[in-house]
């Protein structure tokens, strides 16, 4: 019954290691440092020479050494013979075995003295062997030697560690005993993984080599060096035997005729040798099976578990057989992934990250952060500089001088702005349509993965379908900047109440440097044979033409231009008629005129001078059109010649005087060029460099009237962008949100429905990886190794009791 323990034991060991189960089998390590006679003992108990040896580290990969006892010959008449679990290969010259372990370490290991931790399992069968199971491990050193690794100390140390830190290994701990137990480095390996000695062998090899008058009895008996299952002495064979061969026999006589005469040792001969050694760990070992067998039950079920659940997950391949079962597995795959596809785009999907953004918030993230923070880095006058403001209002005009600020100049110079929003809008559809491919990608299964074309096929189809949507998002949202800058509305409320904002922020600097002047008195003498207007006719005027406007932008449309006109002709047409009579009857007029401004207007006779430190919105908005106070003109007199021009005064029926005509600025722009002595002819060769968007150095600067209007076309344009960029914000969002996630996700599982659900198709799809087939039948072999090995433990199990 102890053999067939032991024997199930080898068998699931050899079974686990094909199959890579994790299984703890209950085994012996034999753990020393080099030279310390680990493979003598090993080849003491077999009763062969056939490990390798030499100078150095020999072992380099774990030998698995399965003793089994066969007291008949087998078939061929061999009583000793030797099996690798690499190769089916029967060896019964032991030469050739040592021959297989060096080739086979060298093939793993290489040729540079490292280690592996792939083991070597060797059966041998004799009919002088107790049933044992035994792994040499690579002797422990120091210093590295030859072509060895530089940390070949840290190496051996896991690789032992690793063996005899599982709980069922019992630990061989080999030490010479010509050496001080101190420096004992196994049994320093030992004492960190069992503290307390309970599945710790020492074994004391050398006794023979110990200097004379020295003994280690006192180790032997526990003493020193209390160990729960004790100290064994042997004596191996020297080297000298080795090479004259020595038969094993005959060594094992002498070592305990050693034993026998030796007087330190003599009374406790019989518990020492190799003879005894075997049996001892014989009996160990099959005792510690019998202790762990209870243990090896609990976690063959545990891992039976886990396996069947691992073979669940690839999958039965039985399906693959019906076309029924071939149909509702492909359906199936893909509604769960339209489904996992729509729950990581809304965010609802159970697998959610905790360390960053993922699914829907990635999209949020981009239009929140990444196209908003876009949109306001976007200047709103970039590109655009005085002089460019400049000629487009001078072009937009063509011969004629402008009285008010052009509106077709805002139009030119808003529309390219308007159009370096759609960069940013482009980019933010391309990076939510990235966004959703990369869904797309993550959006898997471990079903799934098992038909890898069936999935590149899915992800074929929705990318596809994504690629369809990103063409009419992009060209929609393209359409959106066009939209905008199709058609400028100037009546847009957040743009009108900003307009006068803009007007009165164009005339802040001017009013601010302005100092009150005195009012200059009317002038009595004739112009031409017509009186100077009094200050009130003047006011009549100004008000007559204000009336009709109201706190509008001051880039007036010309729909305000015609109401603007509408409203003057109440004092222009007066003014004319006035100007005729006058020519006939001056007195008359003048007094039927003052008698209708007393009667329009009881309080303006009021001096106008204290309007002047305090002006309106629309004194501000005439006073920019009609021209500022300067040089201490009173308003309605030579301020209407210098803002309105020479032609508006002319218009008026009034001719300028030559003391208004010495008030006039000098020409700047065009006008700034030569100009002969006789005033006849201008210098049309330096035309060239006057018409010039950028003017070059010494070239006349921008004119009070212009900086005005450069001033007011810039906060115009700004308020304006203000008012698309909100626009295209709000938009642009909404526009890709429709046409590209919300469409993509109704659409996804009927696409993969009509495109991939073919009966046609089925075989094709559900053609499974390779590598995935090869781990379901190791898996599954695996399994069925569990199940026999729990069947065989309980059966052991009520035999033992």
């Amino acid at each position: 019954m102890d053999s067939d323990l032991i024997s199930l034991v080898n068998k699931l060991q050899d079974t686990f290691s094909n199959l890579g189960g994790e299984l703890d089998m209950p085994q012996i390590a034999v753990v020393g440092s080099q030279s310390a006679g680990k493979s003598s003992v090993l080849e003491t108990i077999v009763g062969r020479d056939f490990l390798p040896r030499g100078s150095g580290i020999v072992t380099r990969r774990p030998l698995v050494l399965q003793l089994i006892h066969t007291p008949k010959p087998d078939a061929h008449g061999n009583t000793e013979w030797g099996q690798f679990l690499h190769t089916d290969k029967r060896f019964t010259d032991f030469d050739e075995i040592r021959k297989e372990i060096e080739q086979e370490t060298l093939r793993v290991a290489g040729q540079n003295k490292g280690i592996s931790k792939l083991p070597i399992s060797l059966r041998i069968y004799s009919p002088t062997v107790l049933d044992l199971t035994l792994v040499d491990l690579p002797g422990l050193t120091k210093v590295p030697v030859g072509d060895q690794p530089s940390d070949i100390e840290k190496q051996i140390r896991g690789l032992v560690q690793e063996y005899i830190g599982k709980e069922n290994c019992v630990i061989l701990s080999v030490s010479p005993a010509n050496v001080d137990l101190a420096n004992s480095e196994s049994l320093k390996l030992a004492r960190q993984v069992d503290p307390q000695g309970r599945r710790t062998i020492g074994v004391l090899t050398k006794l023979d080599l110990m200097d004379a008058g020295t003994n280690a009895l006192d180790v032997l008996t526990g003493r020193l060096y209390p160990l729960k299952l004790g100290f064994i002495g042997i004596v191996n064979r020297s080297q000298l035997d080795i090479n004259e061969k020595k038969a094993m026999k005959d060594a094992l006589d002498s070592e305990m005729e050693f034993f026998k005469t030796h007087p330190a040792y003599r009374n406790i001969a019989h518990k020492c040798g190799t003879r005894y050694l075997a049996r001892t760990l014989n009996q160990v070992l099959m005792g510690h099976i019998r202790d762990k067998l209870p243990d090896m039950k609990a976690r063959l079920n545990t891992l039976m578990g886990q396996t069947q659940q691992e073979l669940n997950s690839f999958g039965d391949a039985a399906v693959f057989g019906d076309a029924n079962s071939q149909g509702a597995l492909v359906l199936r795959l893909m509604t769960q992934f339209a489904r996992d596809f729509i729950a990581s785009i809304e965010g609802t999907s159970l697998d959610i990250s905790t360390k960053e953004l993922c699914g829907g918030a990635r999209i949020y993230y981009i239009f929140n952060d990444v196209f908003g923070h876009a949109l306001e880095l976007i200047d709103s006058t970039s590109g655009l500089d005085a002089q460019d403001i400049r000629t487009a209002i001078r072009n937009s005009t063509g011969p004629r001088p402008s009285l008010f600020v052009p509106e077709v100049a805002f139009e030119l110079l808003v529309k390219p702005q308007i159009k370096l929003l759609e960069a940013p809008a482009l980019r933010c559809v391309e990076l939510v349509y990235e966004e959703l491919v990369r869904i797309c990608h993550n959006c898997t299964s471990t079903e799934l993965q098992r038909f890898p074309r069936l999935h590149s096929q899915i992800i074929e189809v929705v990318s596809e379908l994504l690629r369809e949507r990103l063409g009419p998002t992009s060209e929609y949202t393209q359409s959106l900047i066009d939209i905008q800058a199709a058609y400028i509305n100037t009546n847009h409320p957040a743009f009108v109440s900003g307009s006068a904002g803009a007007a009165r922020q164009a005339n802040s600097p001017q009013q601010v440097k302005a100092l009150p002047q005195p009012q200059r008195p009317s002038s009595t003498e004739p112009i031409n044979g017509i009186f100077g207007f009094d200050d009130e006719e003047d006011e009549n005027t100004e008000d007559g033409l204000s009336h009709g406007n109201s706190t509008r932008s001051v880039s007036s449309t010309v729909h305000d231009r015609s109401k603007i006109a509408s409203s003057a002709p109440a004092s222009g047409n007066a003014s004319s008629s006035s100007t005729v009579s006058r020519q006939s009857r001056p007195h008359q007029h003048q007094h039927q005129n003052n008698k209708h401004d007393a009667t329009r207007r009881p309080s303006s006779t009021a001096p106008t001078g204290g309007r002047a430190s305090s002006p309106s919105a629309r004194d501000t908005f005439l006073n920019y059109f009609f021209g500022q106070q300067q040089n201490g003109m009173p308003p309605g007199t030579s301020a209407a010649v210098g803002g309105m021009g020479f032609s508006a005064a002319m218009a008026s029926g009034v001719a300028p005087a030559a003391r208004d005509m010495q008030q006039t600025p000098a020409p700047t722009g065009l006008m700034a060029g030569k100009q002969d002595g006789n005033n006849a002819a201008y210098d049309m060769k330096s035309l060239g460099k006057h018409i010039e968007a950028v003017p070059t150095e010494g070239a006349p600067h921008l004119t009070m009237r212009e900086e005005m209007e450069t001033n007011l076309i810039r906060n115009l344009i700004a308020s304006y962008f203000n008012i698309v960029r909100q626009t295209v914000q709000d938009l642009v969002p909404k526009a890709v949100m429709h046409f590209l996630v919300n469409n993509s996700s109704q659409q996804v599982q009927n696409r993969l429905v009509s495109t991939l659900y073919k009966p046609d198709l089925f075989q094709g799809l559900l053609n499974e990886d390779e590598t995935i087939v090869a781990e379901r039948a190791r898996v599954k072999a695996l399994l069925d190794a569990y199940k026999d090995a729990f069947r065989t433990l309980s059966e052991m199990n009520l035999k033992v009791v």
